[in-house]
């Protein structure tokens, strides 16, 4: 479990260091953002801190996601559409993606077999790995009424 409180004082840190203002919206969406477990873009953030009556801006949205993730505390995802997806990275362990093709739920998958072939390549190659990112696609398995067998819905003609 993050300590929400960690992750404020490692962002405030941050902010210092870089000279940047503390702002009561910046860390609104530090606070959002670690309030969530899955992985969003900034329409999502947006429109979700709006509906919470905060006073932001897309503006400050972008600018505080390019802030948090200078500091690491989010990564950003590209998951082969136009629509960049984020999701909070303090304290969580590396992980993979399998996108749903039909309906572009985002599943993740560890795997210590993967980090074993990081090592082993960083070794062959000569390299010290400091990150890897692997992203699936794939079409759903679906029942004898036609539904996937994840979700239930109908997938999407493609």
């Amino acid at each position: 479990m993050i300590d929400y409180e960690e992750v404020k004082l490692i962002f405030r840190d941050y902010l210092e260091d870089k000279k940047q203002r503390k702002t009561p919206e910046r860390f609104a969406i530090l606070e959002e953002i670690y309030g969530r477990n899955d992985h969003f873009d900034v329409e999502m953030l947006y429109l979700q801190m709006k509906n919470k009556n905060y006073h932001v801006s897309r503006a400050t949205v972008y600018n505080t996601l390019d802030l948090l993730l200078e500091s690491g505390l989010v990564v950003k995802h590209q998951f082969g559409n136009n629509v960049a997806k984020y999701e909070r990275s303090y304290g969580y362990r590396q992980h993979d993606h399998l996108i749903c093709s039909s309906c572009n739920k985002v599943y993740e998958f560890c795997d210590p077999r993967l980090q074993q072939i990081t090592s082993m390549m960083g070794g062959i190659l000569h390299f010290n790995v400091s990150a890897h990112s692997l992203t699936l696609q794939g079409k759903p398995v679906t029942d004898e009424n036609g539904n996937c067998i994840n979700c239930g819905k109908k997938p999407a003609l493609s």
